[in-house]
């Protein structure tokens, strides 16, 4: 039994994809009738499934393919011509050869639930028999006939009572019948081998004794389960899936070690080890990029597997329309990640049958404008980067800006005034809208509205963008931008107060540094002049609700992200760069948060959210702030008097805070006091006191005066802010570290309060 399973599963995996070949090589036969190869490699797959079907008694699917075979048997004799009629009755059989492997694979029978094939096998019977069988035709009849009597017929059963029967006769009568199962099943597979053995000799040329042996011989070469079976294995997709996601933890682990490393070369400059290390580490990190790539591959498929349906589509949509509408496939050869080629057929499919539908016009109208009556629909893919980009083109009628706009106003998408100041790309971009259709009556290939908005959240969920390109009269371009997986991206790492996010590369269009008096506010949007362009900008803080802590000076970062036609400027506080990132999913409870797309962890071995682009444009479309404003209300006061000025002391110890504050009497500043690290962090972060200067300690609990000046400096407010370190370490290891954290003075203790007043006031630059 399980010898048989193994047989059925190999079957059904050769099956699926002989039939989704031969969907392919029909449409192309349909075009070149007087293809002989192109006839002949038609009739072995439909040979090769009757005959597998016939040994594993699925007789409803021999009975079909048998029919199918008398069709194109007659047609490879020049019996018959293939006309669109009798290719509209093959092609129907084929689609029920589908039906009845999918009920193989999912019920294990090929007894479909409400499928009769009587009626196609008619059809097929009728056109096979238009004309006079010639005695080719009947010596493959006869040789079905010798084929079928070779089956050896099944002894009839005796009839046996059960329940009469002792223990011992049921166990005998249990083994009786097992034993003539396997004889039978031994029959068939002796039976097989025949078949593959006679089909290995050409049928146009006599298998004579001198040429029979060597033919025997090649068999097991020459078959499809010889040599490349040797060379290939399956595989399961979860063991890839898991390999995958290892690879995942391994680029995570090789991003701490840079970062590890970068952080070492600082402090042991000039060491001799450091050479070692960083040979090491380099030669890790090509290794960890060739091991991603090596697994990425194993994943990768031809996009071929989804384009090869598309020629079947666009010739019974050609037929249904009453157009003539040729498509003509390029790059099928490029690979994508196994995931995303399942997630792209249906978008690719909704915009070929748009392109058939809306783009390309009837033969008569094509004539009178001056084209030729066929109409070309042009699908290719190629690489780009990091990205796969599918272009769909038409020679159609094209897009007309001023239509789109009117019908959506129509229908109340877009106002009046929002329709004059679109440009033509943005109006093309209106076809995504829900429920917008230009047809002008509902069929059974459009109108409904329901389609292209569908296609734009697909993509999307992928990381991809479309674009669209488009002229009255000439034809359109639909372009997909996908990325070659969906597990490792690049992105760009931003900072906006006290979070950092990643956004995914492929949606940056550029990053410039601005005035913020260059920021205007117009109807309560503010808005930017990027070269020609008007640009609308919102700050990241703002959009994820970050707390407003710290401002940045008078020039701020801008990270221009675009999704299709629309364009947005993202203010954020730092760029911290780009980076390879692994996207780990938020879990069951997190997973839903509009504008994040997962999460990933950095060098440093902090969480960091990703941004899910194109939810973020529409979250940025409610938020009304006026940003200048606030940035103007925060300038620094002009301070006048000492008292002004205020000093943050941070000391664990009472005395020594005290002795600090005798000292700095006389010059009558303000005087903060904290007693940690933490506590002092959290008075400068609250905003509620404006530090000028800070006298540290570095012994204290929670957060020593090393890790507190680091976090101080991490923001473009206080990187100039006076941090004084006050402190009983004397080495010049510990004075290094201090100035590598960015301490500004450091002061040894004992100290004369004279000389701690003096270094206070040069900082605070006092007369």
């Amino acid at each position: 039994m399980e010898d048989m399973q193994e047989i059925l599963e190999d079957f059904l995996v050769e099956a699926f994809e002989l039939v989704e070949q031969i969907d392919h090589d029909l449409v192309e036969l349909e075009s070149n009738p007087e293809d002989l190869e192109l006839l002949n490699r038609i009739f072995r797959v439909a040979h090769t499934v009757k005959g597998s079907s016939s040994f594993l008694n699925f007789d409803v699917l021999t009975k079909l393919t048998h029919h199918m075979e008398d069709v194109l048997n007659k047609a490879r004799h020049g019996e018959l011509k293939i006309t669109p009629d009798i290719m509209d009755v093959v092609l129907e059989s084929i689609d029920r050869m589908k039906t009845l492997l999918n009920s193989i694979r999912d019920n294990g029978n090929d007894t479909a639930i409400g499928m009769d094939i009587g009626p196609i096998c008619s059809k097929l019977t009728a056109i096979s028999e238009g004309e006079a069988p010639t005695s080719n035709e009947k010596i493959e009849e006869n040789k079905e006939v010798k084929e079928e009597k070779q089956e050896p017929e099944p002894t009839p059963e005796p009839d046996i009572d059960v329940s009469k029967l002792n223990d011992s006769e049921v166990e005998a009568e249990i083994e009786r019948l097992l034993k003539v199962r396997k004889a039978e099943d031994q029959a068939r597979r002796a039976q097989k081998k025949q078949q593959k053995s006679a089909s290995s000799v050409s049928p146009n040329k006599p298998a004579d004794t001198k040429t029979s042996a060597p033919a025997e011989k090649k068999v097991p070469v020459t078959g499809s389960s010889g040599a490349s079976m040797d060379q290939t294995i399956r595989v399961e997709v979860k063991r890839l899936d898991h390999l995958m996601n290892l690879i995942g933890e391994l680029v995570l682990g090789k991003n701490r070690l840079l970062k590890i490393y970068d952080d070492v070369e600082e402090r042991y400059e000039g060491e001799k080890f450091l050479e070692e290390l960083n040979q090491v580490v380099s030669q890790l990190s090509i290794i960890t990029t060739d091991v991603q790539l090596a697994v990425m591959k194993t994943r990768m498929q031809p996009i071929a597997k989804v384009f090869n349906k598309f020629p079947r589509v666009v010739r019974d949509l050609s037929r249904e329309l009453g157009k003539q509408i040729e498509l003509e496939i390029t790059g099928e050869e490029t690979e994508l990640d196994k995931s995303i080629v399942e997630e792209i057929g249906d978008p690719i499919m909704h915009m070929i049958r748009n392109s058939c539908d809306h783009g390309v016009e009837d033969p008569a109208t094509r004539a009178a404008s001056g084209k030729p009556e066929k109409g070309i629909v042009q699908l290719k893919a190629y690489n780009e980067g990091n990205h796969i980009v599918v272009e769909i083109t038409d020679d159609g009628k094209g897009l007309d800006a001023n239509a789109l706009k009117y019908k959506a106003i129509e229908k109340n998408l877009i106002t009046e005034r929002e329709a004059d100041q679109m440009s033509d790309k943005e109006a093309f971009a209106l076809i995504f809208k829900p429920g917008f259709s230009t047809a002008a009556k509902v069929t059974n290939v459009s109108g409904r509205g329901v389609g292209m908005d569908v296609v734009k959240t697909n993509i999307e969920k992928l990381n991809g963008v479309i674009e669209i390109d488009s002229e009255v009269g000439k034809g359109s371009t639909f372009k997909l931008k996908i990325p070659l997986t969906l597990a490792i991206i690049q992105s760009l790492l931003v900072g906006t107060q006290e979070e950092f996010y990643a956004i995914p590369l492929a949606s940056v269009l550029e990053t410039v540094r601005v005035p913020i008096d260059d920021i205007y506010t117009i109807e309560g949007k503010n808005v930017l002049r990027l070269r020609d362009e008007v640009l609308s900008l919102v700050r990241l803080s703002d959009v994820f609700g970050v707390k407003q802590v710290l401002e940045s000076g008078d020039q701020t970062y801008v990270v221009v992200i675009g999704v299709a036609e629309s364009k947005l400027g993202i203010i954020v506080d730092t760029l911290v760069g780009q980076e390879e990132i692994v996207i780990k999913s938020m879990g069951d409870y997190l997973q839903n948060i509009t504008g994040i797309a997962g999460a990933t962890i950095r060098g440093d071995g902090r969480v960091t959210l990703i941004i899910d682009v194109a939810a973020m444009m529409d979250m940025a479309k409610e938020i009304k702030v006026d940003i200048k404003a606030q940035l103007e209300s925060n300038v620094k006061k002009v301070k006048e008097k000492p008292s002004d000025y205020k000093v943050l002391i941070v000391d664990d110890s009472k005395m020594d805070r005290t002795l600090m504050q005798k000292a700095l009497e006389s010059l009558g500043v303000s005087l903060i006091e904290a007693t940690n690290g933490v506590e002092a962090l959290n008075i400068v972060k609250s905003g509620e006191h404006d530090i000028d200067a800070m006298l540290i300690d570095i012994e204290m609990p929670r957060m020593d005066g090393y890790t507190l000046a680091g976090e101080i400096r991490k923001y473009s407010k206080y990187r100039n802010l006076p941090l004084i370190a006050v402190t009983s370490r004397t080495s010049k290891t510990d004075r290094l570290r201090g100035v590598e954290v960015g301490m500004t003075e450091y002061i040894t203790k004992p100290y004369s309060p004279e000389y701690l007043e003096n270094v206070v006031r040069k900082n605070l630059k006092l007369g």
